[in-house]
């Protein structure tokens, strides 16, 4: 008689180590047990050999719905599961319905649910004009995180939130325990330098670099993180594409304060005196993509334990809203749900970085940020048998023939990975199979917080 439903054996990529010959077995579409040596009698067997058999991945940033009649959860999470990401936390600002009350919370719970294909959890944000009066029922309704921005790109879908309103909107969230996270680019420091740069004419590819310098990143980080230690509410700062803003991270952790932050997988990947003066729109990106001194600056604060999580910041924009020769006229965001993991592979690898940062960075420590390490985040006994695969098998990624995504282009086209995502597991089940997304749309489900969480919790 079989003692699993499945086993699978390889090379086990947790966050603390890696387990040579190691296996996991799976009951209920839980983890069971974690081993090494000879696999123990299941109903279905693998031994992947060469494989590394990591942990799910957490996507912490996700749009899916930031363009009307365009991506949707049917596609961003056919993608997510195409990439080894077995849950998504999606953003609440979608087009034409603002995530702000219980009601769009359930309203959205309802739409994500018929089409995801992998497991989701959703942010909640405020409208301005009715400030932090119903962060309570956003909580009861299940968000994750809450998410606000000093930055305005939109009044209504985007808007930027006043200091004076963003520490209400902390001091109303910190009893709860969960995390404000906050866009990161100062409002007026922006607006004067886009003032600047369409003064000087400049409208190429360097136009956007130039219109949010360092400072005005720096700026607002600052503010997050004190508005926090004023309030004691955990601050996040959403993206941050400078070594410097990990250091200031650090400084307020060392002080005693939550202070997290996390690192898009295009700042450690792309940069701008290459990348987007090859792309241009393609890559325009807030905050924008650093220079190439930069990257290697961030993949040191990654080695050295500066960064919290590493995500996508995934939005499919159709290309028409990507190739306008005015940089600055472009959309701001790219997509990267299918190639998180391995992009962050390749780039650990090639800098001596051990992988056990990969299940800490884009599994453990989202699960933990986000209260959802009840269920999700480790390869430990109780939790989902959410299951990510990679092979070594070097191939140039093309957005177009994989076929895994709505929109067809990527900056990251033509880069050559090492290692492919073999198959995803979501909940002990095959959801990828290395070709074919398997789940089909409705398989995946709305993942929250605990109803009441222990204080020691809270208080991570």
């Amino acid at each position: 008689m079989a003692d699993f439903d499945l086993v699978v054996k390889g090379t086990v990529v947790l966050p603390d180590r890696i387990v040579e010959g190691g296996h996991v077995a799976i009951r209920d579409g839980k983890v069971a047990h974690v081993g090494q040596g000879a696999m123990p009698a299941a109903r279905e067997r693998h031994d992947l050999k060469g494989a590394m058999i990591l942990p799910g991945a957490i996507d912490a940033q996700v749009h899916s719905l930031s363009q009307k009649n365009q991506e949707d959860f049917i596609w961003s999470t056919r993608s997510a599961a195409a990439g080894g990401v077995t849950t998504i936390v999606d953003m609440p600002y979608d087009e034409g319905d603002l995530v702000c009350s219980a009601e769009a919370v359930a309203r959205k719970v309802a739409h994500a649910g018929k089409q995801a294909r992998v497991d989701f959890a959703l942010y909640g944000t405020i409208d301005p004009e009715e400030g932090p009066a119903r962060i309570g029922e956003m909580v009861e309704a299940g968000v994750a995180a809450f998410k606000f921005s000093t930055f305005g790109t939109d009044p209504k879908r985007f808007p930027r939130i006043p200091a004076a309103l963003l520490e209400d909107c902390f001091r109303a969230i910190a009893p709860t325990g969960l995390t404000a996270g906050v866009h990161n680019e100062d409002d007026e420091a922006v607006r004067a330098a886009i003032a600047k740069v369409k003064a000087l004419g400049i409208s190429d590819w360097r136009a956007h670099g130039l219109s949010r310098p360092p400072l005005t990143e720096l700026l607002a980080s600052c503010q997050i993180y004190e508005t926090g230690a004023a309030t004691g509410c955990p601050a996040h700062v959403v993206h941050c594409s400078l070594g410097r803003g990990y250091e200031i991270a650090a400084a307020y952790r060392a002080q005693g304060h939550r202070a997290t932050i996390e690192c898009c997988i295009h700042y450690l990947t792309l940069d701008e005196e290459n990348d987007v003066r090859r792309l241009g729109g393609k890559a325009k990106i807030n905050p924008p993509v650093r220079p190439r001194a930069e990257v290697e600056r961030l993949w040191r604060h990654v080695a050295d334990g500066n960064v919290t999580l590493v995500s996508t910041d995934h939005v499919s924009w159709s290309e028409d809203r990507k190739t306008n020769a005015d940089m600055l006229s472009n959309a701001s965001g790219v997509p990267g749900l299918e190639v998180m993991v391995p992009l962050f592979v390749k780039g650990a690898l090639e800098r001596g970085i051990p992988l056990t940062r990969a299940a800490e960075l884009m599994s453990r420590n989202p699960a933990r940020h986000f209260r959802l390490d009840h269920v999700k985040g480790a390869l430990d006994p109780g939790k989902d048998a959410d299951i990510t695969v990679l092979t070594p098998e070097p191939y140039t990624y093309d957005a177009a023939e994989s076929g895994h995504n709505v929109v067809g282009w990527s900056p990251y086209n033509g880069i050559r990975l090492p290692w492919r995502v073999a198959a995803t597991f979501l909940r002990g089940r095959l959801a990828f199979d290395g070709r074919r997304v398997l789940a089909e749309p409705g398989t995946g489900a709305f993942v929250r917080p605990p109803a009441t969480l222990p204080v020691a919790e809270a208080g991570r």
